[in-house]
Parts: C-alpha cells; sequence; structure tokens
C-alpha cells in the first residue's frame, strides 16, 4: 500500500470570503470538491470556532476546521480569516487503484476555492508497504 501526503499553506485570501468563516459553506465546497475528484466520503466534522476577544478578533472573524474522512483516507482544512491564510491536508492510499491524481485535482479545487493571493504546497510519497506487503526496509 502506497500513498501521497499533499499539504498546503494558503496566505492572502479576500478578506470576507466566505468559506473563511461560515462552517456550512466549507462544507458544501469540500463535498463537492471531493466528490469530482472522485474520492468517496464516509464520515465528516466541520467546527466554526466561537468569537474570541483580542486582536485581529471580531464578529464573523472566526476560523473553520473542518474534516471530510474518505474511504481513501482525509481531508483536512482549517482557516485563519484574520489573516487570510488556510491550511490544508490530504492525504490518498493507493491500495487497489492510484489515487494520486483525484488528491491533486481536490487540492486543486480548495486552492482554487479560496483564491489565494499566494500559496505553498509539498507532495510527500508515503510507501507504507513494499510489493511483498511487508515495510520497506530502514534506510
Amino acid at each position: 500500500m502506497q500513498g501521497e501526503h499533499l499539504s498546503a499553506e494558503l496566505f492572502d485570501c479576500p478578506v470576507g470570503l466566505a468559506l473563511l468563516t461560515d462552517a456550512r459553506r466549507l462544507r458544501e465546497r469540500c463535498l463537492l470538491a471531493a466528490q469530482q475528484a472522485g474520492l468517496t466520503v464516509v464520515g465528516e466534522l466541520f467546527h466554526r470556532f466561537p468569537g474570541e476577544s483580542g486582536a485581529g478578533a471580531s464578529a464573523g472573524q472566526t476560523g473553520v476546521t473542518g474534516v471530510l474522512l474518505l474511504a481513501e483516507s482525509h481531508l483536512a482544512v482549517h482557516t485563519w480569516p484574520e489573516l487570510g491564510a488556510v491550511t490544508m491536508d490530504v492525504f490518498v492510499c493507493n491500495r487497489s487503484r492510484d489515487n494520486r491524481a483525484a488528491a491533486q485535482r481536490l487540492q486543486q479545487a480548495l486552492v482554487e476555492a479560496f483564491q489565494p493571493g499566494r500559496w505553498v504546497g509539498r507532495v510527500q510519497q508515503r510507501p507504507l508497504l513494499d510489493s511483498s506487503g511487508d515495510p520497506p526496509a530502514a534506510a
């Protein structure tokens, strides 16, 4: 079994973008993106954080954390509207089929939805088991 782990940090997302603060809208967008990527959602949880006092915090400016459990693994999204920032984590396992392209489509759809001014992404290949079904040998 192998997998691909994508992570991304998005910066300079538009102020007032509903996806940054509205758990319902973020949920709908994530579900649609996962479905269109060809991935199978088996569970979900989206949570908007209550308002806090302090610098940069005001009504309507609290972030959202959302997770989709996928038959292929998971998607996690965390928003910081006061910073115009988002972090995203997509992991897919490739046991019965190669899901790398689906993971990339999911990530790209969400990057486009958040409209960042800039973003940084990373890809990690995760060879969890070799072709014999054993863990890879230690380096």
